[in-house]
């Protein structure tokens, strides 16, 4: 039954979206209702329960009704509302960049955290891969003498990027975007001068089962890293010395089981292995290392 023909006000529309998510087991059918509602109507946050009691339009009810099916259909939520949130930005995303995860604001803060402690505070950053922008965007919105570049070779990907750019205000000033593979997307002016190289690469193994509504949506050419998940970090680690400045830092979010491996090529590499961080689940997920 479409939503159209439900009552009138968001808190019906509410109860009806959530009891039809909650038919087909949507174990947060409750909480995916709430930002379904608060997407069509326009009452956010503490704005929500006042919003349950006002009337609905027929235009609003039809959005809402096309994003319920949608997600009924196995879409994820972020991308059938467009925007998710990544410490304090409001990101738009879409199937052509991965959906920004807790674990990378991880990342992100321990980027924020490199940067803050440099003497003077700030640097320049470069976030290969950067699909959304989200980490390097936090960077720059939290750090306000970082100067970063963001890469990625998807010219689709960078399309959402700098969509997310132009929406990040005064600090975009300080943001640049480069297509191409990893360090070849940046400016060869910055050979020997990146502070910090922060990535979430692809590291999904080749034959690694994912869930559906992984596979189904998100972009394989950032989920699956080779046949061992490990291609994008070899490619960074590999490269890495050239374009780090001294002492340098490289951020890799990584599977928990590749964290040995991965560390294996830095120090193959040239690179010393500083810290080995944990996500807010405590599995170990970044792998730190420096130039010498």
């Amino acid at each position: 039954m479409s939503l159209a023909a439900a009552p009138v006000t968001w808190g019906h529309v509410a109860s009806e979206a959530a009891r039809r998510l909650g038919e087909t087991g949507v174990a947060d059918a409750q909480a995916q209702a709430r930002r379904l509602v608060e997407q069509a109507s326009g009452y956010e946050g503490g704005e929500y329960y006042v919003g349950l009691t006002k009337a609905v339009t027929q235009r609003q009810l039809a959005y809402l009704d096309n994003m319920l099916d949608r997600l009924l259909a196995g879409e994820p939520l972020q991308y059938v509302l467009g925007r998710w949130g990544f410490r304090g930005l409001d990101l738009m995303v879409s199937p052509a960049v991965l959906i920004p995860r807790p674990e990378t604001e991880t990342l992100a803060g321990l980027a924020i955290a490199e940067l803050s402690r440099r003497d003077p505070p700030g640097g320049v950053v470069a976030d290969l891969g950067t699909g959304s922008g989200a980490v390097g965007l936090a960077v720059a919105a939290e750090c306000e003498t970082a100067r970063v570049v963001l890469t990625d070779v998807s010219s689709n990907a960078l399309g959402v990027a700098r969509a997310n750019l132009a929406g990040l205000g005064r600090a975009a000033v300080r943001v640049s975007i480069g297509q191409g593979s990893w360090y070849n997307a940046l400016p060869q002016s910055l050979v020997g001068m990146v502070d910090v190289v922060v990535s979430n690469p692809p590291y999904v193994r080749d034959d690694e089962a994912l869930p559906a509504n992984v596979t189904d949506w998100e972009p394989a050419l950032a989920l699956r890293g080779g046949p061992d998940g490990l291609d994008g970090a070899r490619q960074i680690l590999a490269d890495a010395s050239r374009w780090l400045s001294a002492g340098g830092s490289v951020l890799l979010e990584l599977s928990p089981d590749q964290m040995d491996r991965a560390a294996d090529i830095a120090v193959a590499q040239g690179l010393t292995v500083e810290a080995i961080h944990a996500d807010l689940a405590g599995r170990d997920r970044v792998l730190q290392c420096r130039s010498q």
